[in-house]
């Protein structure tokens, strides 16, 4: 697009979780009519967007009539129905980032050769069929402990992965066509987010440091810009650009790294669409990572990346054995504090390690937000007003 949209304009999102909503009130700023498509009518984005559909993003049916609807589509999930894209991309319909990256993307197999075609550097791999193919080569000797199963499809923040570190934890492996990658003995852990319009013009947001909740292997806790060596912020850059222009993006794409003991980095996994790890952009950057997805897929020019102020961002997630309508507490007390930003989502239901928001914390130096951020974890709490005992086999639920 060369001219800005007209407020005649309706950009269709499929989803409407958290960071639907946060795109629907970027979008609302240039005045674009936003639609968007959820199978829960109560999402974050409902009450946001221009016009709400209801409708199951895995369903052929209701992605085409949704598409129909609209100029232009994006998505806040990988999970949708790839075949539904591609009838509305024959059809003329624009599809934003394309459906042929989403469908590397979605399947970890898939992203796994992606990395291996482009010499990108990424954790040694094989592809296995599930338990029973697995169980085979422990047993004749073609695959050895410790190692990490990931499921191609369906997986996400945490779910579909199975850390084997021994005989012992093999009664928790999954079952269904698998990556098994070997465990990498973990330093740190980074993301970079970067931007690409049709024009090729690429921009990559400063590197962020991810610390993981071990029980759920959710993100607790982001800090930007990270701690690391000139040499990785600058590797991890470029090479997000080279997937970005690898892939013909036109979007965003969010690339998560590991970095090892022999401090080695490698790429983990890449989602083609804003991520948690850029939250925090919101208040931090000049430019969020929800306007630069508007301009990447208007082709209009990316706006600047640079950081205002060192920040960290906490994940608001719900605390154990709280099931139930959803109770703040600490709201007050943590709005107190200068430089800290509080995003509720709206989910009216919480359960353990459900993200049901987020803060940005903000300061002239990454120790003091640092320290603020440590004051709002103790005392901003997710809890439910009806406090409900929990069977052991609940899992954690992310959107």
């Amino acid at each position: 697009m060369e001219q800005l949209v007209t407020s005649d304009f309706k950009l269709g999102i499929i989803a409407g979780g958290q960071l639907g909503k946060m795109l629907v009130l970027a979008a609302s700023n240039w005045d674009v009519k936003t639609y968007v498509m959820d199978k829960d009518d109560h999402c974050p984005a409902s009450t946001s967007c221009t016009h709400f559909v209801q409708g199951d993003n895995t369903n052929y049916d209701d992605v085409v009539r949704f598409g129909k609807m609209v100029d232009m589509i994006t998505f806040e999930i990988e999970n949708i129905n790839i075949e539904a894209l591609k009838t509305l991309k024959a059809m003329g319909k624009r599809i934003k980032p394309d459906p042929d990256i989403l469908e590397t993307i979605q399947d970890k197999g898939y992203q796994k050769l992606f990395y291996k075609d482009n010499r990108i550097p990424t954790s040694p791999f094989r592809l296995l069929e599930g338990k029973e193919e697995i169980n085979k080569a422990l047993s004749n000797g073609d695959l050895s402990y410790p190692f990490v199963q990931k499921l191609r499809k369906g997986g996400y923040d945490g779910r579909g992965v199975a850390v084997i570190k021994s005989e012992a934890d093999n009664d928790l492996l999954l079952n269904g066509p698998s990556v098994i990658e070997e465990m990498v003995d973990i330093q740190k852990e980074i993301s970079v987010i970067a931007a690409r319009n049709a024009r090729g013009e690429v921009r990559c947001f400063p590197v962020v440091e991810m610390e993981f909740n071990a029980e759920a292997n959710l993100v607790e806790r982001l800090v930007c810009p990270a701690a690391i060596d000139h040499s990785h912020e600058m590797q991890a850059q470029d090479l997000a650009t080279e997937i970005a222009e690898a892939l013909d993006l036109q979007g965003i794409i969010a690339v998560e790294f590991l970095i090892d003991q022999k401090d080695q980095l490698m790429v983990n996994e890449i989602a083609p669409r804003p991520h948690n790890s850029g939250h925090h952009t919101i208040e931090s950057s000049i430019t969020s990572q929800f306007e630069q997805l508007l301009r990447a897929i208007f082709n209009f020019p990316l706006g600047s990346t640079q950081l205002k102020l060192p920040s960290v961002m906490i994940n608001l997630l719900g605390e154990p054995n709280h099931v139930g309508k959803v109770k703040y507490e600490g709201l007050t007390e943590s709005m107190k504090i200068d430089g800290v930003k509080i995003h509720l989502y709206g989910k009216k239901l919480t359960q353990p390690f459900r993200k049901m928001g987020h803060v940005t914390i903000m300061d002239s130096s990454i120790e003091k937000a640092k320290m603020k951020a440590e004051l709002v974890k103790n005392q901003l709490k997710i809890k439910s007003w009806k406090n409900q005992s929990l069977a052991s086999s609940w899992a954690p639920t992310p959107t």
